[in-house]
């Protein structure tokens, strides 16, 4: 078992020491080793999953853009190109005549560090006439650095990204560490976003923050229609790092896949004003990873994991929902891509959408860590790898 430590530098004395302000001034915290090298139970089951059922159907995968570098989400539009971002910069497209190449765009005030950088990407549901999308990305300035949703509007030949507005910004970024953002674009015209807590023992837990959220918001900026609080952006709290969003078809059910500390990643079912139960400030200014990732001594109401992965973590970092006859008794399935243990992993939910009835792996370590997962209308799905040094591709999964 990994032993626990407290990391704590004053202020004062680090910038005595000659540290940066940005880490002199970070948050102590309880190290539970949460990149270490666990792998799932023996029978790949969480408390809230059964044990691995083999009967997904074989996998074909073909490579649809390559030479990439941490290609975090990546999105197919109706003219027929494929579209990724790198998070420490630079959009790569694959057009439909098979073309590739950089997509110019302004990222001059890219924040780039640690897990942040240009993240979550998604159409507008209009796309096809506004050719208006939207980026999920660290931002820096002379006043400091945050996360936002960004606005662009891609051009007829895939070429160029113009930058039209700042939909939402202020969302906390410190180092880098917890800043990751996924954003989903509903039918609606709603955006829904996933964030990070910042590793801030406060901020999950603090409604003013919208750190450790899902948000849920309209394209202008303002809270969506039917959030808990009229006035705020906030439709879930309680999270630690939200790190998938994904709509279940025919119910509407909203998932969010969160990666865990040591333990407990977890898919949750959302639901307006859920609290999903992490509070990492059991000891008084100090971000203690040790706590449950759902607490319900601590958070009374605290809303109960759909599926977790239990006593060692798997880094899970999307999820999308499957569709088509061609996947079998797995059709509708919600397939999450996982970094660490490097593997697709589906799971089959129960009808009331409260718990997971199966589980199958694929992939497994074959093409090292996976990232993202985007449906496709032709039942396959899109697929990036999160290795670094310029190896990862964007793959094209489907039933063989």
């Amino acid at each position: 078992m990994k032993s626990t430590r407290v990391l704590f530098v004053s202020c004062a004395a680090a910038l005595a020491m000659g540290v940066g302000a940005a880490t002199a001034c970070a948050q102590p915290s309880i190290d539970t080793g949460s990149l270490g090298d666990g792998s799932v139970d023996s029978e790949g089951d969480g408390p809230g999953g059964p044990p691995a059922d083999d009967s997904l159907p074989a996998l074909s995968v073909e490579t649809v853009l390559d030479g990439l570098d941490h290609p975090w989400d990546v999105v197919a539009t109706p003219d027929g190109a494929v579209l990724t971002g790198q998070r420490e910069g630079g959009f790569v497209v694959r057009r439909a005549d098979g073309s590739t190449g950089p997509v110019d765009a302004d990222l001059a005030d890219l924040y780039a560090e640690s897990e942040t950088g240009l993240m979550g990407l998604a159409l507008a549901p209009d796309f096809a006439q506004s050719r208006t999308l939207y980026s999920c990305q660290g931002h820096r300035s002379g006043d400091g650095t945050d996360i936002r949703v960004v606005a662009w509007t891609a051009d007829p030949d895939w070429t160029a990204l113009t930058r039209e507005r700042t939909v939402f910004g202020g969302i906390p970024v410190q180092g880098g560490r917890h800043g990751g953002c996924r954003v989903l674009a509903a039918e609606d015209g709603t955006l829904y976003i996933g964030t990070g807590d910042t590793a801030s023992a406060s901020v999950p837990q603090d409604p003013a923050s919208w750190g450790g959220k899902v948000l849920h918001i309209d394209t202008n900026g303002a809270p969506a229609a039917g959030n808990p609080d009229p006035a705020s952006p906030v439709y879930s709290l309680g999270h630690r790092n939200v790190q998938g969003l994904a709509l279940q078809p025919d119910t509407g059910r909203l998932y969010g896949v969160e990666q865990g500390t040591s333990r407990d990643d977890e898919v949750n079912l959302l639901r307006p004003g859920g609290n999903y139960g992490y509070k990492p400030d059991r000891l008084p200014f100090v971000y203690d990873e040790s706590v449950p990732m759902t607490d319900p001594d601590r958070v009374p109401g605290a809303i109960e994991a759909v599926w977790s992965s239990g006593s060692s973590t798997l880094a899970t970092a999307s999820g999308a929902f499957v569709d088509g006859a061609r996947w079998g008794e797995w059709d509708g399935a919600l397939a999450v891509g996982v970094q660490k243990e490097k593997r697709l992993m589906f799971l089959r939910l129960a009808e009331d959408g409260l718990s997971v009835t199966a589980r199958s792996d694929a992939l497994v370590d074959q093409h090292g860590r996976l990232r993202s997962i985007t449906p496709q209308s032709d039942g396959s799905l899109l697929v990036t790898t999160d290795n670094g040094d310029g190896a990862d591709q964007v793959l094209r999964v489907a039933p063989a």
